[in-house]
């Protein structure tokens, strides 16, 4: 296993699930680790326990995390590894269980939360040219849910942004942006929905499949890549179909 010794990592929503399992995974290789959440108690024990720090930040607000990253440049000084993680599940639909502030918090925590983290993370990772920038999307962000579409949609916004940007850069910047896209993952995100998941006899995912894919992301040299996590199967970058482009035989 490759060692990250004198690496730093900054992960958004760290405390707790997919986050804090990373943390931990990166602590035993060496790696300096910053959790960012509101989830304090937690956190800051966690924090402690892999000799990191844990830094109070809603992901919604730009402000406090700009003043996120700028505390853990301040601390180590660099960031190698951003893990933009931060999510919720959604929980409605657009029938008459409709919530516009519900939605607009969804949406911030899920998507502009990622978008910040992208943009303060590239800023951090030019100046010292290179890192890894890797965002927890979802198989909701390449495969449709009717039963959830505004997860999918913020989701599907997550992958959108990772492919475009990860495209970006060359092997001279040494910056890599993927997506971590596992199904149905044993964490909080899943609680009301697991038990008919249970019933359904739908395999879930063990926490620790999810991180095995994370490594490997990080191992790999890919960029622009939407990474899946299903059971039973071998990880790798999903292959999207290319969208036609225009004719040029019209005139």
């Amino acid at each position: 296993m490759t060692s990250y010794e004198g690496k730093v990592a900054l992960i958004t929503g760290g405390s707790k699930g997919i986050g804090g399992a990373v943390a931990k995974k990166l602590a035993t290789l060496g790696a300096k680790v910053v959790l960012v959440d509101i989830e304090q108690k937690q956190g800051e024990a966690l924090a402690e326990e892999l000799g990191g720090i844990y830094i109070d930040c809603d992901v919604r607000d730009f402000g406090q995390m700009e003043r996120a990253f700028n505390r853990t440049i301040d601390a180590y000084g660099q960031i190698d590894i951003a893990h933009l993680n931060a999510g919720v599940s959604t929980g409605f639909g657009l029938g008459d269980d409709f919530d516009v502030e519900h939605f607009k918090k969804v949406m911030e925590i899920n998507f502009d939360g990622v978008v910040y983290g992208m943009h303060l993370a590239l800023r951090a990772m030019r100046a010292k040219q290179g890192g890894d920038i890797i965002a927890t999307a979802s198989m909701a962000g390449i495969v449709p849910v009717p039963m959830d579409a505004i997860y999918c949609a913020n989701k599907h916004a997550v992958v959108g942004l990772v492919r475009s940007v990860g495209n970006l850069f060359g092997p001279s910047d040494n910056i890599r942006v993927n997506a971590l896209c596992p199904s149905f993952a044993d964490t909080d995100i899943i609680k009301d929905v697991k038990p008919f998941l249970q019933e359904a006899h739908f395999p879930i995912l063990s926490v620790d499949e999810v991180v095995e894919t994370f490594m490997q992301i990080l191992s790999s040299n890919e960029s622009g890549k939407c990474w899946f996590v299903v059971p039973g199967r071998e990880s790798q970058p999903f292959e999207f179909r290319n969208a036609p482009g225009p004719r040029n035989d019209l005139q």
